[in-house]
């Protein structure tokens, strides 16, 4: 609709070139009103995405995971088994070392940067693989018994990088911290909710985590699904029990 009025206005005051600019520059408005409608993203959202492969991704959550590692300026041995372990049973042991191998050929010529990985990802990723990547750094810091504070802030910078939205983050986090109303902020909710309101959340997280929303075929990534939709099932069990429900 935008592109004929542009293109009269152009006409109007530039005559028939005028009225082919007005209608270029209003098409593309239109277009971006279509593309901003489609599931409530930006422009560059989750639309069409082109696919990452197994090998660009497996090399960048290798890179994700020592950032957070070095976060706090401690390489503890405990997390470094983690990821090692997780690669390992993940992958096979001859994969794992092979990823590991070109990880640090890479890693000796370039410096890392998250930024540019998460740039990378966003464009190449629906936004529940995002979440479980978070959901996989939480795993990671927390391996040497507790996650320290560096590390809670490095992954809320990365969580920033990938476009995750602040609730999200805070759901995720709940899972790894336990604080007051630690269920409640899994279901990304106040406590004060109403039951309908409890039961809505659940659904909606429940729906919003299942695994089989996240297309990937990273076997990590679809683990940390798993993981988290049973940590929001957890959560809402455990509000069951305190309201009798």
């Amino acid at each position: 609709m935008i592109k004929w009025f542009a293109a009269i206005i152009g006409y109007y005051f530039f005559r028939f070139p005028g009225a082919i600019l007005g209608y270029l520059v209003g098409s593309l408005i239109d277009g971006f009103k279509i593309s901003g409608s489609a599931g409530g993203q930006a422009i560059f959202g989750d639309m069409a995405r082109q696919k990452v492969s197994p090998a660009d991704f497996e090399l960048n959550l290798l890179s994700l995971c020592s950032i957070v590692i070095k976060a706090d300026g401690t390489v503890s041995q405990r997390e470094l088994d983690y990821v090692r372990q997780y690669f390992v049973s993940t992958y096979g042991k001859d994969k794992a070392n092979a990823i590991f191998r070109t990880f640090n050929d890479i890693n000796k010529k370039h410096e890392i940067s998250a930024e540019r990985i998460c740039t990378f990802l966003n464009q190449r990723t629906r936004y529940e693989v995002r979440l479980q990547l978070l959901h996989f750094l939480f795993g990671i810091a927390q391996a040497d018994g507790s996650v320290s504070n560096p590390e809670i802030n490095k992954i809320r910078e990365i969580a920033g990088y990938l476009r995750v939205n602040l609730r999200d983050f805070e759901s995720i986090k709940a899972m790894f911290i336990k604080s007051v109303n630690n269920a409640y902020k899994i279901l990304e909710i106040d406590k004060s909710a109403s039951n309908d309101e409890v039961k809505k959340a659940y659904r909606t997280m429940a729906k919003k985590y299942h695994p089989d929303r996240v297309n990937t075929q990273n076997e990590a990534i679809k683990k940390g699904a798993e993981e988290k939709f049973k940590e929001v099932q957890k959560a809402y069990e455990e509000i069951q029990a305190e309201r009798g429900l």
